[in-house]
């Protein structure tokens, strides 16, 4: 039962992360945690490239933190993606996140340059995490963490690049710069994006002649994105920041549509029969779950939107004009081949 109830929600996850998408046709990341368990996500990967391909929109499917002693989830992960490549010619996964910021930086290096190796086999990309993010998520607590902590130093990055790039260009770096699971009240997160164009700066002098020419070697992730201003999240961008994460906006945006629908139709969730049009009338149409559910998706897409907008992804790397839907394009708009 616990399997299934973790599907289900996924699965209404999904739907939800992809309508919003879909009106723009803007590039999206679904992100799957180690809290839905292998056959969780697996389910989860299948259901998402069948939705992606219905709705027409391009997707990166990823899943998130994984500690050290999770790291057998992602080795079956890599197992099924292995298949799914050996039919498709792609992975079923697009990347995966090891986070081992809690062991010590070489140990840190070597396990994600391995699993750099293996992922690069079938084109996955490897997210790798420095420096700790404060704050709370899936269970890992670091609000205590600190404060030093929090911001990952140039020559930490640089020495992640020198470790990793000879194997493959296909990783990003989640670098800490006072990132936070969660929202806080304003003062208690200091955000200093400018560590991201330190880093980028030093890596590129470092490099000399051989740096890149917008002199950006490293592609950046954003961890603990939610609450954070406009303005930092477009300097973190401008430093070479590829993706942010906002789960704790969306699971707000998500509670808040329950809220709202809860507190427009109070004296109608009340009983069966009998609300303020009648002691004989129904309620069902307002108790049934998907009546309060539809009205979280709907705050939700709202709150996505928004997002879209403030990571400059409106309209960026659609696929065009959708095609008829039948399950069968194969890989690249998400389809299966059945």
């Amino acid at each position: 039962p616990f399997l299934r109830r973790r599907r289900a929600a996924v699965a209404l996850a999904v739907c939800t992360l992809l309508v919003a998408p879909q009106w723009g046709r803007d590039p999206s990341v679904v992100l799957l945690s180690c809290a839905v368990c292998f056959h969780g996500a697996i389910s989860g990967a299948f259901h998402t490239r069948t939705l992606a391909e219905q709705y027409g929109v391009p997707v990166i499917l990823h899943t998130d933190h994984c500690a050290k002693k999770l790291l057998p989830w992602i080795d079956g992960l890599l197992d099924a993606s292995e298949r799914f490549h050996a039919a498709h010619g792609e992975p079923l996964f697009s990347s995966h996140m090891i986070d081992l910021s809690e062991e010590p930086l070489e140990e840190n290096l070597d396990i994600c340059a391995a699993y750099l190796e293996r992922m690069d086999q079938v084109g996955i990309l490897l997210e790798m995490e420095l420096g700790i993010t404060g704050g709370e998520e899936d269970g890992v607590d670091n609000t205590d963490t600190p404060l030093e902590d929090l911001y990952s130093k140039p020559e930490e990055i640089h020495a992640v690049y020198e470790r990793l790039t000879p194997i493959s260009t296909s990783y990003t770096v989640a670098a800490a710069f006072g990132n936070v699971h969660g929202v806080y009240s304003p003062g208690n997160v200091r955000l200093e994006p400018d560590i991201l164009d330190r880093a980028q700066t030093y890596i590129s002098d470092q490099l000399g002649a051989e740096a890149p020419v917008d002199r950006k070697p490293v592609s950046f992730v954003f961890h603990g994105g939610s609450g954070s201003d406009v303005a930092d999240i477009r300097r973190a961008i401008g430093y070479g920041t590829v993706k942010m994460n906002i789960d704790t906006d969306t699971q707000w945006s998500y509670w808040e549509g329950i809220k709202k629908f809860e507190a427009e139709y109070h004296d109608y969730l009340q009983t069966q029969i009998g609300n303020p049009d009648g002691a004989e009338r129904p309620n069902k149409k307002y108790y049934d779950p998907r009546e309060s559910m539809r009205a979280a998706e709907v705050n939700t897409i709202a709150r996505l939107q928004r997002s879209f907008e403030d990571l400059n992804c409106v309209g960026i790397c659609g696929l065009g004009e959708k095609e008829p839907a039948v399950n069968v394009f194969g890989p690249r708009r998400g389809g299966l081949n059945v």
